[in-house]
């Protein structure tokens, strides 16, 4: 344990520093990270401990770059937003909005290709009535996973701010949503002891960052300053992609495969306790097979089945859909270990 309080210690100081010089993005570079050592359902309170910890210490070293505007437009609708995904997090599986936070941080790849010409020439504010509408976003995403970060970045650009004022506006916008998803977490029961002590590490490694970062900042030009930013959030959207997915895969027992037979080609997939089965054949096209129970079987097919159960020792059943026509269901039936199958 305390090897790894170490390691994140270090880690959590170079992360935060790439997330200062791009505007965002340490918490998407500590999920993957703290998904290791704890469960998933309890990372974003040690995320909040340490994003707290670091959008006070940035707000003391660069509180007189924050943009009031912004702040007042932004924080009143992401707090309720932050209660909405925080009451959530007990229902909603955080992996599968991470894989859409990864998505979404992957789609940065363009902005990665212009040049400074191209990019000045398609410069275009956005309103601050969006402000609205992104604050509501960030605080709802930012209350299941913990982290906003890099996901937002973009749209901080947009408003044409320069890389200090980036890096305490958001600070100023955050700090409430990280103290309020605080207060809920430890009042829904999601945190833990090992939590605790990840997440002081981090507000501990967040503070060294901060008061270090302002040495840095003053040597990057405001372009390299926007492209290291996209940068980091495609990086951050495939590490996040590809941790994510394996645990999803790992946790959802997904699996997927696939055989050849004459004309006939079939693949099968599994998600759950539920599996998928897509057919292609010259002759009838595309299908796609779902295994059923009986309860679904159209009520006048119920009494084929009752009827046929009688008959056999083990009755199969799977609905089938094909392109342009209704869907058909397969009575597959075993007796003495012999199959009789019948579409319906």
């Amino acid at each position: 344990m305390i090897f790894n309080i170490i390691l994140l210690f270090i880690g959590t100081i170079a992360a935060f520093w790439i997330s200062a010089i791009c505007g965002g993005g340490a918490s998407l570079i500590l999920i993957p990270i703290l998904n290791l050592l704890i469960p998933t359902s309890v990372v974003p309170f040690s995320l909040t401990i340490g994003t707290f910890t670091s959008s006070a210490s940035r707000i003391a070293v660069f509180k007189k770059h924050i943009r009031w505007k912004i702040f007042f437009w932004f924080v009143p609708f992401s707090i309720p937003a932050v209660l909405l995904g925080a009451w959530l997090i007990k229902y909603v599986n955080p992996n599968y909005l991470q894989l859409i936070v990864a998505f979404f941080l992957i789609l940065n790849l363009p902005e990665l290709f212009k040049s400074k010409n191209n990019e000045t020439e398609n410069q275009k504010l956005y309103p601050n009535f969006l402000l609205i509408i992104i604050g509501f976003c960030a605080g709802f995403v930012s209350g299941i996973t913990g982290a906003i970060g890099l996901l937002f970045n973009r749209f901080y650009l947009k408003f044409g701010l320069k890389k200090e004022e980036i890096v305490a506006t958001r600070a100023a916008n955050e700090i409430f949503l990280h103290l309020i998803k605080l207060i809920i977490y430890i009042s829904i029961g999601l945190y833990s002891q090992t939590a605790l002590w990840l997440g002081l590490t981090i507000a501990v490694a967040t503070i060294v960052s901060s008061y270090t970062v302002k040495y840095i900042l003053p040597y990057l030009s405001e372009f390299l300053f926007k492209k290291i930013g996209y940068g980091a959030m495609v990086v951050s959207g495939i590490i996040l992609l590809v941790g994510t997915s394996q645990k999803v895969i790992q946790q959802d027992k997904i699996s997927f495969s696939a055989t050849h037979e004459n004309s006939e080609s079939v693949s099968k997939i599994s998600w759950r306790n539920t599996d998928l089965i897509i057919e292609f054949a010259f002759d009838d096209g595309f299908e796609v097979e779902r295994k059923i129970h009986p309860n679904e079987l159209p009520d006048h097919l119920k009494e084929k089945y009752e009827t046929l159960k009688d008959q056999y020792d083990k009755i199969h059943l799977e609905k089938v859909f094909t392109i342009n026509k209704k869907p058909i269901y397969e009575f597959y039936c075993y007796k003495n270990g012999v199959l009789t199958k019948f579409e319906i």
